[in-house]
């Protein structure tokens, strides 16, 4: 299979701009990697303590120092539906592990939480910063040195990022990604979306929305639209860290337990005692990273990760930038229509051949590279296959021919668009990237004067107030990561929705966030350099004339440009959005936070 030129040459790229990190970072992992048996390390009463509270069986094994054994990294908590099935896969794993002749343990827990929940509240501030947190823990669990192998079980938006972060930091050990899967489809994502607005516009109640709320997310399982989580499980897998097909499994079934103890038992076949061994570090590299970005742009998946993969990537000694998303987009056709680009949900995308058809479309094209190493072997090929599981066995069997709806997905050849779903903007406000799978071609350019806002809330008090009638850009600032945390900004889509269905044209520009749900507004966002840093987006003024133009891929002050940057930037005293609900605790991580096109990272 032959990758087209300009994958190449983006790939290309990013590995001689990595030349130097990458050589350092697999120096590291070779070092440590060849201090052999990680138990053989500890004293006797280091040794005791790890094994203190294992059965005999279990506590044998260790003690013999030839057993594998397997960390379990958890993001279980059963408030969040996407995390509840964690609950039971500690046992499965420990089970699986012993059929394997090996032992399981749970190395350490990390934080899980919801953008769902936290959304428009003030919690929402430290959701960007929760992806580093997981990091860290993960790796106070590593710190132990008592693993051979570590099992990640994680699903949402800052979760899966964080714990990849981890990953390739103790990338001399394998890694195997084992997602839940998504809940069963509830309530139609589009009739969600119109009760919403409906309650905005207040032609409904708080009962019909609560009610409408419940019947899309009624169940465990990952919320079945395609924002950050799912975007995260297409992500492992096209990365190769998910087994083949493992990704939209629903929770509960037999496929799901299977594609679990299968990812055990791989685990433990690739340590460094084995004749397979495929440490972390090694599976992600410079064709892994693009292949991802490739299958975050034909999917229309999650504007997050134009900055979780910039982070992910960095963790690994490899340097992508913006530019090589944009790139890439050029190229990239957009083969997935689920909402919000589509009124599919994931379910229906996984039915109509999901991942394995993906990947072959992909792959036939030359839009991935297949000479990759994943956790399931050599090569993507195997992961254009679909998994199976029939009296008991599972198995692996071809994706289909076939889409099972061309309305969901398409076929490379005839693609919903011929460019990706994600592009960078840029001029001489700053630098920024916006989704635009969802936004109708009509409302993909305008030009209009800004509204300024400093407050998500304030935009929302001037539509409840009646003062939103004609066209404007709504400039949303103070909402970086070094202001504020860079919360999301979701709660204003019903908002925005209305107006654009009223005829208004509108746009947002934002230095914060929009999440995997930015829909069918044109939503500039990630603006850097960010407000708090004195960026130009500081310096716009109430009825300034902006251009959003997404297809040029600029987004442009009108006027006098050299007046305007020479203009004093806005300022806004903060200090009353660092404390309470645990912001006071940030305040390390918001001097040290990188900008957005950088991963917005407290690492790098």
């Amino acid at each position: 299979m032959t990758v087209k030129t300009a994958i190449k040459d983006v790939t290309d790229r990013i590995a001689a701009r990595s030349e130097l990190s990458r050589r350092d970072y697999l120096d590291r992992l070779d070092k440590a990697r060849d201090k052999g048996v990680h138990r053989a390390a500890l004293s006797c009463g280091n040794l005791a303590h790890g094994f203190a509270a294992c059965g005999p069986t279990d506590k044998a094994a260790l003690a013999g120092d030839q057993a594998l054994n397997l960390g379990i990294i958890t993001a279980y908590n059963d408030m969040l539906s996407a995390h509840q099935p964690y609950e039971t896969y500690p046992d499965l794993i420990r089970a699986a592990a012993r059929d394997a002749g090996g032992v399981a343990q749970v190395a350490g827990g990390v934080p899980a939480m919801c953008d769902g929940v936290t959304q428009g509240q003030t919690g929402m501030d430290l959701s960007l910063f929760s992806r580093d947190v997981i990091a860290m823990s993960a790796a106070v669990g590593l710190s132990h040195n008592m693993f051979d192998a570590v099992t990640y079980l994680g699903i949402c938006d800052k979760i899966v990022p964080g714990l990849v972060i981890a990953a390739l930091t103790f990338g001399h050990l394998p890694a195997v990604f084992i997602p839940a899967g998504p809940m069963t489809t509830g309530l139609p994502n589009d009739e969600k979306a119109r009760v919403r607005q409906l309650f905005m516009e207040g032609k409904v109640g708080r009962a019909e929305l609560l009610e409408a709320e419940s019947k899309s997310y009624h169940g465990p399982g990952t919320c079945t639209f395609y924002g950050t989580a799912n975007s995260n499980q297409m992500l492992m897998e096209i990365m190769g860290l998910h087994l083949p097909g493992a990704s939209f499994v629903n929770p509960g079934t037999p496929l799901r337990d299977a594609l679990t103890k299968a990812a055990v038992k791989r685990a433990l076949a690739i340590t460094a005692q084995g004749n397979e061994y495929t440490p972390a570090g090694h599976v992600i590299d410079e064709k892994s990273i693009v292949n991802g970005l490739v299958g975050l742009l034909a999917t229309g998946g999650s504007t997050n990760h134009t900055m979780h993969l910039v982070a992910m990537a960095n963790a690994a000694g490899l340097r992508i930038t913006w530019d090589d998303m944009s790139a890439l987009s050029d190229v990239v056709p957009l083969l997935a229509r689920v909402y919000p680009n589509g009124l599919a949900d994931v379910n229906h995308f996984h039915a109509a051949g999901g991942m394995g058809f993906l990947i072959r479309e992909l792959l036939d094209a030359g839009y991935l590279h297949e000479d990759v190493t994943t956790v399931w072997g050599k090569g993507l090929e195997a992961y254009t296959k679909e998994p199976r599981y029939i009296e008991e066995e599972l198995s692996f069997e071809p994706a289909p021919k076939e889409s099972g709806n061309p309305k969901v997905l398409a076929k490379a050849t005839e693609p919903f668009a011929k460019t990706g779903g994600l592009k960078l903007l840029s001029g001489n406000l700053g630098k920024s990237v916006i989704k635009v799978s969802a936004v109708k071609p009509e409302n993909r350019v305008i030009e209009a004067p800004a509204k300024v806002f400093h407050t998500q809330q304030g935009l929302l008090d001037a539509f409840k107030a009646g003062e939103l009638t004609s066209d404007f850009i709504a400039v949303i600032r103070f909402q970086g990561p070094r202001a504020v945390g860079m919360p999301e900004l979701h709660k204003l889509t019903p908002t925005l929705g209305i107006l654009q269905d009223r005829g208004i044209k509108v746009a947002l520009l934002t230095d914060g966030r929009m999440s995997g749900a930015s829909g069918k507004v044109p939503a500039a966002i990630h603006m850097t350099p960010e407000a708090a840093d004195g960026g130009p987006i500081a310096k716009i003024r109430e009825g300034d004339m902006l251009r959003l133009d997404a297809e040029a891929g600029t987004l442009t002050y009108l006027g006098d440009e050299r007046a305007f940057l020479a203009r004093t930037p806005a300022t806004e005293n903060l200090e009353h959005e660092h404390f309470g609900m645990g912001r006071e605790l940030f305040a390390g991580f918001r001097q040290l936070v990188g900008t957005a096109d950088r991963g917005a990272s407290v690492f790098a």
